[in-house]
């Protein structure tokens, strides 16, 4: 590693083998005085600890002691958390992952509307993002039954705050492409992105996902790589892309990891803007297009019009590409 990247940090100890309860009475009241509520009649999406069994809140506990049915994306996971939180999970437990979730959505729902209480749990972090839970939130909308959530830990939060950079304006860009062409192709959509850029990683493609953020996004913009967070090795790695590049290459990093990315300068931004067609441009595309797909020379230009904005996001004037045409073929 460089000198130029910040050493390593050292979280809290694990609770993974000191499990806390957080019991509950029959009134819902826990015994630290919380009052926690279970909703009847309600989807509740509830978050998971990411990594620190001790993030897990009050209100998880409750949920998973008195949930009518929890849909969990593993089934072994949630008794594997449930044991170490202490806590017996009192409802009918059901598989819900990506391979099953729009099936299954409708079923759940359905006890939903007879009164149940269906609590949504994801491996870790919060369903929906980058987990299952979409798909039962979209169809509870749609049947006017509710929603709410048991917020708590998220990775994407967690290494915002850590990263040093600037939080204010933030996207998240899920996991980065595993093909190198479609990699390279999200990461050139970016380049003129000005807010703080959050992916997910996996150990064994990092070095890749690396180099080409390198060499798409150049040496000098700051980064923070994070892995392991809240746990006993939790790690951030801050520098330039070219530092933490080499220390990439140096000391590969293991884990969970989540990478937080500088957004462009104004310079940068307006450097890598797509230029724009003209109109003289726009009607040699249409008059082609036209010629190509036997299309009316109207609808040829609606299209091409269509698919190449101007860099503000707005649609060149059709009837002065139309005009163009006309004078190209006089």
């Amino acid at each position: 590693m460089t000198s130029d990247i910040e050493g390593r940090q050292t979280a809290p100890q694990s609770l993974h083998d000191r499990p806390e309860t957080v019991e509950q009475d029959t009134s819902g009241e826990s015994r630290a005085g919380v009052r926690v509520d279970v909703p009847a009649g309600t989807v509740v999406l509830a978050a998971t600890p990411i990594g620190n069994v001790g993030d897990a809140s009050a209100r998880l506990v409750a949920l998973l002691e008195r949930a009518d049915i929890v849909a969990a994306e593993d089934t072994r996971r949630l008794y594997d958390l449930a044991n170490r939180l202490g806590v017996h999970v009192g409802g009918k437990v059901v598989a819900y992952h990506d391979h099953n979730e729009r099936n299954k959505a409708d079923g759940l729902l359905d006890n939903v509307e007879e009164g149940a209480t269906v609590l949504v749990v994801s491996d870790a972090g919060m369903p929906t993002i980058n987990d299952p839970g979409l798909a039962i939130v979209r169809r509870a909308i749609e049947r006017g039954l509710p929603v709410t959530c048991a917020p708590g830990p998220s990775a994407v939060l967690d290494a915002l705050a850590l990263s040093g950079l600037p939080t204010d304006r933030f996207c998240y860009e899920g996991f980065v492409p595993r093909k190198h062409a479609e990699r390279l192709q999200r990461l050139r959509a970016l380049r003129a992105e000005r807010r703080t850029i959050v992916f997910y990683e996996t150990p064994h493609r990092i070095a890749e996902s690396i180099t080409d953020l390198l060499s798409e996004f150049g040496p000098d913009r700051r980064m923070a790589l994070c892995r392991e967070l809240t746990k006993d090795y939790e790690q951030i790695r801050r520098g330039t892309i070219a530092d933490i590049k080499q220390s990439v290459d140096d000391d590969p990093p293991r884990g969970e990891i989540v990478l937080v990315i500088e957004g462009a300068s104004e310079t940068e931004a307006r450097d890598s803007a797509p230029s724009a067609l003209s109109i003289d441009d726009l009607a040699v595309l249409s008059i082609d297009r036209a010629r190509e797909d036997g299309l009316r020379i109207k609808d040829a230009i609606a299209e091409v019009v269509q698919e190449h904005p101007l860099p503000d996001g707005s649609l060149a004037n059709r009837k002065q590409v139309y005009s163009a045409v006309l004078a190209m073929r006089s």
